[in-house]
């Protein structure tokens, strides 16, 4: 046989197998793909009822010793069946404009947004970011477990795309609304709406419609933080007149519109804190986990510190708030050798509404004052400068790109002129401290603020040589740990507030291990500046000798800031082994009365608990730092001097002609 004959009859044959093969691939994918989706969708939920859960166990949050229970998550659910056609057409359209604008198009998932979450979200967070369809969020809340798994995410396509095919979409918009969890233990929208509002979701107006849409994304964060549940409430509002469903002026109105929700929070010890944790925990765990999961979660809270902290606020604000005209005031004490936070107090009273009690102050962005200074003088420190180093305090005009600055000292009426870096910091002066950051730079500042954990720099454009003197917003938390890199000798510690997390069958799911530390400031210089601030009688003569920056013979390095116009006093300060900040103001930022500066309203109550914390442990001190010798006078304490002969008669130079009598030889600063 010829050849060509041959090859004739290898490529039909090689033509039939690969027809055969894929008939047999594309029958095998089809049933295996028809098995897969009737698997999946074996147990899907029925639209008019609720789904039946596993029974949800109780998260339990103890202090560090595992002996106090400060919060029980309980398991138990409220949730209430509503049709569709009983939610107002005001919660379905912000829904769909905030978690699935393309609902009633896609089939399932949407491909585009998946890609979006992954790309945005690596690049942004470091990890990918949800870019499910309202589908893929009613099957991961009411049919899949949370675990974050390739696996999981496939059965949650399926599912996804299962669903679509069996229900109409408005079924499943209703399963949805009924399912899903909106913080606390409530499930679905009809709960929801009777726990924050105290009604039907049928009763619901435009702001709070938007307000339970609002929720879902992360439910213990926004009802933890009114600030950033009005703003998600705002975005849904936009969103909804962006898809056309509400008009510019309805808009406007439900955003001008103030929704309160109402309190439901019972048998609470240290409840900022106890949300504070349930926050990180609902980042790492999901809400759902921690809301039924069962979770035993071990915190840094040392409970003794913590009612210590609570009663120094609240005889601090009874003590003096009338008189100064003050309502609030928030604490937060760590452990700077491990970062743990021993005490969180938020404000006076988490459950007082007419001060915004429920607002944490210690996470909130407010004005330091002059108690930013010691990190300004820090940063000169490490450039260079010294505790001796000699600064100015005349009245100084500073030119900026924007205008001119003449910044002055809290008492205008006095300079005390040429005076020691140690003095001007101890006596909070504001004009050497100015000169100071010039010299550092402003950007530079900025640059080792970052690098000392402070979160509320990034906009360099808004900040200028003011920030030296309280211009710039920080948390108190923020703040505090700053500090404690100073106690640690230049060692920083992010703040930390979970130990361990335990499952319901006992299995270890997160063991904190400890923390190194990361180097922000060389010890010498660090030591420089707990000498400066420790120095009691470098302060006496603003201060005077007896105030309440100082705890006996317990050396302590401590710092007063207060804000123009006395919205803010602040006052932080630190031993070797414990850093303590404490907030003095009004959550609605009302100005004090005049003379609420740090030393008078907050230094009380950051005195009464250091003393009460620090009582019975071992007095430490600071190590006695190296002053460096630059080799130039002005930066070593000295003022540049020149001896002179002088004419007594005329004050003047004297010269060959000036009788001998009249002659006097003196020695001249130059200034």
């Amino acid at each position: 046989m010829s050849d060509p004959w041959r090859r004739h009859q290898f490529l039909r044959r090689f033509w039939q197998n690969l027809f055969l093969l894929f008939l047999i691939l594309l029958v095998g994918g089809s049933l295996f793909t028809f098995a897969a989706f009737a698997w999946v969708s074996r147990d899907l939920p029925n639209p008019n009822a609720l789904s039946d859960r596993s029974v949800a166990q109780s998260t339990k949050i103890y202090d560090r010793t595992g002996e106090h229970i400060l919060y029980e998550i309980h398991g138990g659910k409220k949730r209430t069946l509503v049709k569709l056609e009983n939610i107002p057409d005001a919660v379905k359209l912000a829904t769909i404009s905030v978690e699935d604008q393309q609902f009633y198009k896609h089939s399932g998932f949407n491909p585009v947004r998946i890609i979006k979450g992954i790309v945005l979200g690596t690049l942004l967070r470091g990890r990918p970011q949800g870019g499910s369809t309202i589908t893929q969020q009613l099957v991961k809340n009411a049919i899949l477990t949370n675990d974050r798994t390739i696996v999981r995410k496939i059965k949650e396509l399926l599912l996804s795309v299962a669903i679509e095919q069996r229900y109409t979409k408005d079924e499943i918009l209703q399963l949805y609304l009924n399912e899903i969890p909106y913080g606390s233990t409530n499930y679905g929208v009809e709960s929801a709406s009777f726990s924050y509002f105290g009604k039907s979701v049928k009763e619901v107006g435009l702001a709070e419609a938007a307000t339970l849409a609002a929720l879902p994304k992360a439910p213990t964060r926004y009802l933890n933080n009114a600030e950033l549940l009005d703003n998600r409430r705002d975005t849904v509002l936009e969103l909804m007149f962006n898809e056309g469903y509400i008009s510019r002026e309805e808009a406007d109105l439900a955003q001008a519109e103030e929704v309160v929700l109402l309190s439901r929070v019972e048998n609470i010890v240290a409840p900022h804190f106890v949300f504070y944790v349930k926050e990180q925990l609902v980042d790492d765990f999901t809400e759902r986990t921690v809301e039924q999961g069962g979770l035993k979660v071990t915190t840094t809270l040392d409970y003794d510190k913590q009612m210590l902290a609570e009663e120094a606020i609240t005889a601090g604000v009874e003590a003096r708030g009338e008189a100064y005209g003050f309502e609030n005031a928030s604490l937060v004490s760590l452990d700077p050798k491990s970062g743990e936070i021993l005490a969180m107090v938020g404000s006076k009273d988490y459950f007082d509404e007419e001060i915004d009690g429920a607002v944490n102050v210690t996470l909130r962005p407010r004005q330091p004052g002059s108690s930013i200074k010691p990190m300004v003088y820090t940063a000169g420190f490490l450039r260079g400068y010294t505790p001796k180093t000699i600064l100015y305090d005349v009245v100084t005009t500073f030119k900026t790109e924007l205008s001119d600055y003449t910044p002055h000292d809290y008492n205008a009426d006095i300079e005390f002129g040429p005076i020691t870096v140690r003095q001007a910091l101890q006596g909070s002066l504001n004009i050497p401290a100015v000169k100071m950051l010039s010299l550092v730079g402003v950007q530079n500042f900025l640059d080792f603020a970052q690098t000392l954990g402070y979160s509320t720099f990034e906009d360099r454009s808004r900040f200028g040589l003011s920030v030296v003197l309280g211009g710039g917003e920080v948390t108190l938390l923020d703040h505090t740990s700053a500090y404690g890199a100073l106690a640690t000798e230049g060692l920083l510690r992010q703040p930390v507030s979970i130990l361990k997390v335990e499952g319901s069958d006992g299995r270890v799911l997160f063991e904190r291990t400890p923390d190194a530390g990361t180097r922000v400031v060389d010890q010498n210089t660090a030591r420089m500046t707990s000498n400066v601030l420790s120095d009691n009688g470098a302060r006496a003569y603003i201060f005077g000798e007896n105030n309440f920056l100082t705890l006996g013979e317990r050396p302590v390095a401590a710092k007063t800031g207060t804000t123009n116009d006395y919205h803010d006093a602040w006052t932080v300060g630190y031993t070797p082994s414990l850093v303590t900040g404490v907030w003095v103001g009004n959550n609605d930022n009302e100005a004090m009365a005049r003379g609420a500066d740090g030393s008078v309203v907050a230094a009380p109550i950051w005195n009464a608990y250091m003393r009460q914390a620090l009582d019975g442990s071992v007095i430490e001190s600071f190590t006695v730092p190296e002053i460096p010798t630059r080799g130039k006078a002005i930066l070593d304490g000295y003022i540049p001097t020149t001896t002179v002969t002088i004419d007594r008669a005329s004050g003047k130079l004297a010269t060959d002609r000036t009788p001998k009598s009249y002659k006097e030889t003196i020695v001249c600063g130059e200034y």
